[in-house]
């Protein structure tokens, strides 16, 4: 096989799978900047694979044991887990800019189940199991593959990855809520999702203290990873937000992330917007914002479409 033909049998085997790839590192990595490093080491792991691959496996099953086992490398080297601000213990130590748990680029054409399984407490969830674990979970539940065929991606047995699922579902229920934030977002509808977007924008944009106070649920959390300190109830926000990222001006520009709304935000310095957060809200049955997480890392901007670059106030 000529060089030209033998890339272009593997674009063609590689790339209905790419985007999912990337989903799936993400699962197992809980950032978006990890799972990019990760799926480009398991696609050289696949290209120098290919000759050998000749169709003796399914492809999906083939791509997905390299990229399982590549994650799996990733966390064996890590030290310490991607987590929320909220998850911590109060004797532990402060998160630091590689320690926290990133948001997710939301996929328009994701399935419901996709975005289900991408939401932003689901992945902090698996942050907490095993590694193999962990694993598992996501190949059976997130990705529906078979116990037979999640063996033969771990190099197991199926009587194995049956023990480990169940281990991990008990444990990853504990940390769930009852309700999904997909189902939520379906019940309260594309209409009523758009006002709250719009009057969070409009009270951020003007700092609002008391309108985005008032949005929020009584038991509301608030977090701004890296930074430890996180704030519950509208009192304690209330108290935080004009000190906080309502001291300055900022400005909110509506995006999505982990199948939930989700905003760029930009504060003004020395007369330029500067990039800030990816600022992620998960809201309850009623429209409330039960909590809201600003990431607080520019870097991220890029892979959700938003300016990289900062613009002069008029």
């Amino acid at each position: 096989m000529s060089t030209a033909a033998y890339e272009d049998a593997y674009q063609r085997l590689i790339e209905p799978h790419r985007r999912e790839l990337h989903a799936h590192c993400y699962r197992m990595l809980g950032s978006v900047q990890d799972a990019e490093d990760a799926l480009q080491e398991a696609l050289l792991r696949a290209w120098k694979a290919f000759d050998r691959f000749e169709g003796r496996a399914q492809p999906k099953t083939w791509l997905y044991r390299i990229a399982t086992n590549t994650c799996l490398d990733v966390l064996a080297r890590r030290k310490g887990k991607r987590e929320l601000p909220i998850d911590r213990g109060p004797d532990e130590p402060p998160l630091t800019e590689i320690a926290y748990l990133e948001p997710y680029p939301d996929d328009p054409d994701a399935s419901y189940e996709q975005r289900e399984s991408l939401e932003l407490a689901f992945i902090a969830a698996l942050q907490h199991l095993p590694a193999n674990q962990r694993a598992v979970l996501i190949l059976r539940e997130a990705l529906n593959f078979s116990a037979k065929e999640a063996a033969e991606i771990l190099d197991t047995t199926p009587a194995s990855v049956n023990s480990a699922m169940q281990r991990a579902r008990a444990a990853i229920d504990e940390k769930l809520p009852t309700q999904s934030q997909q189902a939520t977002l379906q019940q309260l509808g594309d209409g009523e999702i758009k006002a709250i977007v719009e009057r969070y924008v409009a009270a951020w944009n003007r700092g609002d203290v008391d309108a985005v106070v008032e949005m929020l649920a009584q038991d509301a959390t608030f977090s701004m990873p890296p930074a430890a300190q996180w704030f519950r109830g509208h009192d304690a926000i209330r108290t935080f937000l004009p000190t906080g990222p309502l001291s300055i001006p900022r400005i909110f520009v509506p995006t999505r992330a982990n199948g939930q709304p989700a905003f760029g935000t930009y504060k003004l310095i020395d007369g330029v917007w500067e990039r800030n957060a990816i600022h992620v809200i998960t809201l309850d049955e009623r429209g409330a914002i039960v909590d809201a997480v600003a990431f607080l890392n520019p870097d991220l901007f890029p892979f959700f479409g938003l300016d990289e670059n900062a613009w002069t106030s008029d």
